[in-house]
């Protein structure tokens, strides 16, 4: 018996149980303190339907620090999902082959901000259309605009580096440089606005053609829009949308576990970042 658990690679003890049939079979997972976290777990997944066991995690975690208790792993979080059927449905896609050309993240705040827009139907056919400024290092929303049934102009793009600069910096202008990444559409490559742009200390920058995945950040930040905001809410008409917007964007800096920065939102992040500087 030793030669074939040593072929096998597996003890003795382990082959023998298998011989003589005294293994005994695995019981489906079970902690009697589940009990308690399962509540606040169906909660959170009934209050955020698009968000996975990681992101429950962070939510579920943030809860129980602030009530003094021990946080829980992120697997026994899943374990805990996957036997209540809580867990979301997988969704396979085939990824194109696209190169990405360009480096976005950055290791500072406020060295390379991103920039995109967004568009989606109201239930009477009004479209919303906006844009907004993305830091790439702290994935804050800095500033945004929306419109109904119009196309984001270059005052518009204008207006929203100025706040996003005042935001910041607290004045008009940068204290140092900051790269301004978008792509080249029409509102961001006008005259106009690349002088503006520059007087307000930021530097353009454009992504290459065809590779919009250069601009990563801001193309995962209108995925995550869609998927945790839009498509989760009543769109009736465009006055009810937009009075919504702005609170999105709000529970997406305060609230939304982001991989990227180990799972804590944007003004976490930037307020873990200030108390160590």
């Amino acid at each position: 018996m030793k030669v074939v658990a040593e072929t096998l690679g597996v003890s003795r003890s382990n082959l023998h149980a298998r011989m003589t049939g005294s293994t005994k079979p695995r019981r489906r997972y079970h902690k009697a303190q589940d009990a308690v976290v399962l509540p606040l777990l169906t909660a959170l997944v009934a209050a955020r339907p698009t968000y996975g066991y990681r992101r429950i995690t962070a939510l579920l975690n943030r809860q129980l620090r602030a009530e003094g208790a021990a946080p829980i792993n992120h697997k026994r979080t899943y374990r805990i999902m996957q036997a209540h059927n809580l867990l979301l449905a997988r969704k396979y896609t085939e990824r194109p082959e696209l190169t990405h050309e360009g480096k976005v993240v950055t290791m500072r705040s406020n060295i390379r901000w991103c920039s995109d827009g967004f568009e989606f139907t109201c239930w009477n056919g009004e479209i919303i259309r906006g844009a907004f400024i993305i830091d790439a290092h702290d994935r804050e929303i800095i500033s945004w605009r929306a419109v109904v049934n119009a196309g984001i102009s270059g005052s518009d793009i204008r207006d929203m580096m100025l706040e996003a600069v005042e935001k910041r910096f607290g004045t008009f202008r940068a204290h140092h440089p900051v790269e301004m990444l978008s792509d080249n559409g029409s509102p961001y490559i006008a005259r106009e606005t690349r002088i503006f742009a520059r007087q307000l200390g930021l530097k353009p920058c454009f992504t290459p053609v065809k590779s919009p995945q250069s601009n990563g950040i801001s193309e995962a930040f209108v995925k995550t829009l869609k998927r945790d905001y839009v498509h989760v809410t009543p769109l009736p008409d465009a006055a009810t949308v937009l009075e919504l917007i702005a609170g999105w964007f709000e529970d997406y800096n305060d609230n939304h576990p982001h991989s990227g920065l180990k799972m804590r939102s944007p003004r976490e992040f930037i307020a873990a970042q200030t108390a160590t500087a």
